[in-house]
């Protein structure tokens, strides 16, 4: 029986291959943050939707999320390459793909910069308002506050929730072709919103915060002072988004939904000032984040109705 050489090795070789390329796409999954991504484009989806653009076709709004999604996703990398030192600093963050070596640094570079390109120029293709937009978010999120503030000061929160609020105002420019009232009430309420959801995560990891010598809130400014600040963005974001509900033409039951869910989240956030337990701080973490998923839902279902 004659056998051809190598066949076996051939076959061996493949599979391994195969789990290589796959081993790294994941790490590129976990380079673009897609939990992250996926909350801030549910906001840009959200702002179109807002104005009625459901009946402008699916074409529109698929180049938006695929042209939001890309930027949203280079602005990530890039964070994560300038950030790499620190994250191998913390518990938390040493086993991302670039402190742990799984992917090169010029290699997250490239792809940075390609996916941060590709989707700026499809967004200035598609609307130049929509694209000035989208690019000022990422210059927001990685020149301003990754770049130049987040290892200063811990106000840099403020910038992080400026460039947080940028997808939602893109998705509602790209649909009016104009900055207005609406847009600028959710791109508010994205700001206001941002502190309940950085800073309940930084009193979780801030001794993580500390080792790699960032400032935050509770390390600086200490825990009593960082519940109040929480308190207080709650109850604005909150009422913000109450506004942005009531703005955009939704009816009272979605109007009361907004009010509903922002009244839960408000009740958290007191009663962390008065009982501080790492519990509830986690527990207001993760409602936060369903109150911006839900609140966006909202919207939506408010104007396609």
């Amino acid at each position: 029986m004659t056998t051809v050489p190598g066949r076996s090795a051939l076959g061996q070789a493949r599979p391994s291959v195969f789990k290589a390329a796959v081993r790294h796409l994941r790490a590129y999954w976990t380079l673009v943050k897609s939990l992250q991504a996926g909350l801030l484009l549910v906001t840009g989806m959200a702002g179109y939707f807002s104005a009625g653009a459901a009946s402008n076709g699916l074409g529109e709004a698929a180049s938006l999320a695929a042209s939001l999604f890309l930027a949203i996703c280079g602005s990530t990398v890039l964070n994560m390459v300038w950030d790499r030192d620190i994250d191998a600093m913390m518990q938390r963050t040493c086993r991302r793909p670039l402190p742990a070596g799984t992917v090169g640094v010029r290699e997250a570079l490239i792809l940075g910069i390609l996916l941060s390109l590709t989707g700026v120029a499809w967004a200035l293709m598609l609307k130049p308002l929509y694209g000035m937009v989208v690019f000022a978010g990422l210059f927001l999120d990685f020149a301003v506050y990754t770049a130049w503030l987040k290892r200063r000061t811990v106000w840099s929160i403020v910038w992080g929730g400026l460039a947080g609020g940028m997808p939602v105002l893109a998705g509602r420019v790209l649909a009016t072709g104009a900055i207005d009232l609406t847009g600028l009430l959710l791109t508010l309420a994205v700001l206001f919103w941002i502190p309940t959801h950085i800073l309940t995560f930084s009193l979780r990891n801030a001794q993580d915060y500390a080792a790699a010598k960032v400032p935050v809130m509770p390390n600086t400014y200490g825990v009593r002072t960082t519940l109040a600040i929480i308190a207080s963005s709650t109850v604005l974001a909150a009422l913000t988004m109450v506004l942005a509900t009531w703005q955009s033409g939704a009816g009272s039951a979605f109007l009361w939904a907004t009010c509903g869910l922002g009244t839960l989240l408000v009740i958290s956030a007191i009663l962390q000032v008065f009982l501080h337990s790492s519990r509830l701080n986690f527990i207001l973490f993760k409602m936060a984040s369903v109150f911006m998923l839900a609140a966006m839902a909202i919207i939506m279902a408010g104007a396609i109705k």
